[in-house]
């Protein structure tokens, strides 16, 4: 079936124009002469194109760029400009247009430009399919929450880590749910069918090893905290590694792992499959989403409905450093669901302007631990221009250097 093309224009007689070229060119013009018209086509699961006169009375060009961009960032939106809107047009690049073409265009410009624009489309939109192919029923996905990139980079490790059969170290801080994202590694693995077995480290003897390790053996096996595990123990789960197959071995720790606080040939043995958890001041835009899950999980168990939650509590959360991480969201959760009176959040009683400057500061601050206090790689990652970037920053007072090692 022929790609369709949203072409939106005003003025009927290049809208035709325009119909009749991508016709020609066996793509599938879908036409609209305003943006209230077109509005209903644009759609996250919309299989073409955008094609969009700049110049249009009411909601212009820039408009449904914005619009576009909104209802899904990928979305091709390639803009059409007269002779004097060439730095209009620019413009619209650095705000996300795919391209654009001064009026009148030569067909073969049009029909190049859009081919382009479809193809980078359809492996969007392919990849999208796989990735809900390949998690559906996933535990990555199921029990792992938030949308940042660094929720999608922890699930992809996973799923990674999950499919090779060596030894896995996951480390966070306290909080972060070491012990949960060992448990969903076994889950997405070969031996999911087989046991998960816990134990913690600290006084561990060779006997309760070797009892645990039998326990486990068609499955996995997690030692918490293991810098804590007694050095005879250490010994002796090298040496059961070593005289394998049997049990996976996976092992937690909150506290950095050193030759100094674990047996060498123990600690290169977990270097191999290591897995990071990001604390929750390095993602802030995943704490709504996590907290949501929280509330709503606790509900059911309680067997209550879950209460709303407001934008404004949301606010105040994501201002908050949560040094106790999911745990601590977690317990905030539960008590919101059941009622529990607690003291007044910072963000509550505020207006929407000064919530918005707070989870806005948050994600700033956010992106620029991530990149270390490199402040272009922070404005690519939110999506901003470096001028837009460096506004927010001195309107928030932040310094991108303060962030650096």
């Amino acid at each position: 079936m022929s790609a369709p093309v949203l072409v939106v224009e005003d003025d009927a007689a290049v809208r035709e124009a325009l119909a009749q070229t991508l016709e020609l060119a066996e793509f599938r013009p879908i036409p609209a002469g305003s943006f209230v018209a077109a509005k209903d086509h644009i759609a996250r699961d919309f299989a073409g194109v955008i094609l969009s006169d700049i110049r249009m009375p009411g909601r212009d060009g820039f408009h449904l760029l914005s619009y576009a961009r909104e209802v899904d960032d990928e979305l091709p939106v390639v803009l059409l400009t007269g002779e004097g809107d060439i730095p209009m047009a620019v413009s619209a690049m650095e705000k996300g247009a795919f391209d654009f073409l001064e009026k009148p265009c030569a067909p073969a410009e049009l029909v190049a430009v859009l081919t382009r624009a479809l193809a980078a489309r359809r492996t969007v939109l392919e990849a999208r399919a796989e990735r809900a192919r390949s998690e559906a029923g996933d535990p990555a996905a199921r029990l792992i929450f938030g949308r940042s990139e660094l929720a999608e980079g922890l699930r992809a490790r996973v799923r990674r880590v999950a499919r090779a059969e060596t030894e896995v170290l996951v480390t966070g801080a306290p909080g972060t749910g070491i012990s949960k994202v060992a448990e969903v590694i076994h889950l997405c693995s070969p031996r999911a069918r087989g046991p998960f077995e816990k134990r913690a480290s600290e006084g561990l003897g060779r006997a309760d090893l070797a009892e645990a390790l039998a326990a486990a053996t068609t499955g996995s096996l997690f030692l918490d905290e293991i810098t804590r595990l007694p050095a005879d123990t250490q010994m002796a789960l090298i040496e059961a590694l070593e005289a394998g197959p049997g049990a996976r071995l996976m092992a937690g720790s909150a506290a950095p792992l050193t030759e100094a606080t674990l047996n060498s040939d123990l600690f290169y043995r977990l270097q191999v499959s290591a897995v990071r958890i990001p604390a929750l001041s390095e993602r802030p835009e995943d704490i709504p989403v996590m907290f949501r899950q929280y509330v709503a999980q606790a509900s059911e168990q309680a067997g209550l409905k879950p209460p709303p939650v407001t934008p404004g509590h949301l606010a105040a959360l994501m201002a908050q450093p949560w040094p106790g991480n999911a745990r601590a969201l977690m317990s905030a959760a539960m008590r919101f669901a059941l009622g529990i009176t607690e003291e007044a959040l910072p963000a509550e009683g505020l207006g929407l302007a000064e919530q918005l400057a707070q989870v806005e500061r948050s994600l700033l601050e956010a992106a620029l631990r991530r990149a270390q206090g490199r402040a272009s790689e922070a404005a690519a990652a939110l999506k901003l221009p470096r001028k837009t970037f460096y506004d927010k920053l001195a309107r928030h007072g932040i310094r991108p250097e303060s962030f650096r090692d």
